[in-house]
């Protein structure tokens, strides 16, 4: 059991900063991404360096929102692996080079695959404009670059017992001086539900504004989750894990009392220190607008038909 979370001086508070229907044709959508079962077995380890571009197509199914400037979206980040204060977060990735990547499905899988990210590309990318809303009550509008998270999870094949997707990310104390503290639980760790993980506003991307991610934004791969709040979307992903139990994540562990492992974004159900009823919009720091339930993706609420969101929240 995890001992009770105990801040250190210089800790930062928030508030300062599934049925065989879900399952597609393997073979077929093998066929369509171009990958053959040797691939799968020998990922060729390729990497693109942020900030290179990516040939993603326009989903015009989600291009109806303005975007965050790029310079905003870029500077302004939560990723404790750096640091727990966004602003110095991108000075801190100045330099770093990620190793080249795979990223490894594994579980309760039928065909547990290991990846490189090119591979995973093959699947087709698109750009998808999703909002992004901060537990800490701040949002931004971001043009992700990615994937469809089902496609990855059905090449995997889950099995009838796997019930939710596990994710997590890279361990490295060299490349992330954020993990040298022993006041996290690392590597960071997140969770869905298997119908969560199969919607299709689930993604995983790549890039953002049409580039190969920055580091600073999670690269070179990262999970977003449009209707839950930001810490849900974990960064820098190596490993997925079909399971029949709830996963442990991170901020679940740490303080379950104010985190917990739906985090639907939900205006009636406060953070136990503020208000979710609002949030300051990135760029315009007067402005406030009323939050939306699952953050304007009511696409999503079959989700939880009968599930208490007040309790399961």
């Amino acid at each position: 059991m995890m001992k009770q979370f105990s801040p250190p001086s210089w800790f930062l508070p928030d508030s300062a900063a599934t049925d065989e229907s879900l399952y597609f044709n393997r073979r077929a959508l093998l066929k369509a991404a171009g990958l053959a079962t040797t691939s799968l077995a020998l990922p060729s380890l390729s990497f693109a360096q942020p900030g290179d571009p990516l040939a993603s197509k326009t989903n015009p199914k989600f291009q109806q929102l303005e975007p965050t400037a790029e310079k905003l979206t870029t500077s302004y980040n939560n990723f404790y692996e750096f640091s727990t204060q966004k602003q110095e977060v991108k000075e801190l990735c100045a330099g770093v080079t990620l190793p080249p990547w795979q990223v490894e499905i594994t579980g309760l899988a039928q065909k547990p695959l290991t990846l490189d990210l090119d591979q995973i590309k093959a699947l087709g990318l698109e750009q998808r404009v999703y909002r992004l809303r901060c537990v800490e009550a701040w949002s931004m509008i971001v043009p992700w670059d990615g994937v469809p998270l089902a496609k990855l999870i059905q090449l995997a094949n889950p099995t009838s017992k796997a019930k939710y997707v596990a994710f997590v990310s890279l361990e490295d104390k060299k490349l992330f001086p954020g993990q040298r503290t022993s006041y996290y639980p690392w590597p960071y760790a997140e969770g869905l539900t298997l119908p969560e993980a199969m919607h299709e506003l689930s993604f995983l991307a790549f890039g953002c504004y049409g580039k190969e991610l920055p580091i600073q934004n999670g690269a070179p791969l990262r999970l977003v989750v449009p209707w839950k709040y930001g810490f849900k979307s974990i960064k820098s992903i190596v490993r997925i894990t079909l399971t029949d139990h709830q996963p442990a994540t991170l901020w679940n562990q740490i303080q379950p009392k104010e985190y917990g492992f739906y985090a639907n974004v939900n205006p009636a159900i406060d953070h136990p220190r503020w208000s979710q009823s609002s949030e300051r919009v990135l760029g315009s720091w007067f402005q406030r607008r009323p939050t939306e339930l699952f953050n304007g993706y009511p696409e999503v609420a079959p989700l939880y038909r009968g599930l208490d969101l007040k309790h399961n929240f």
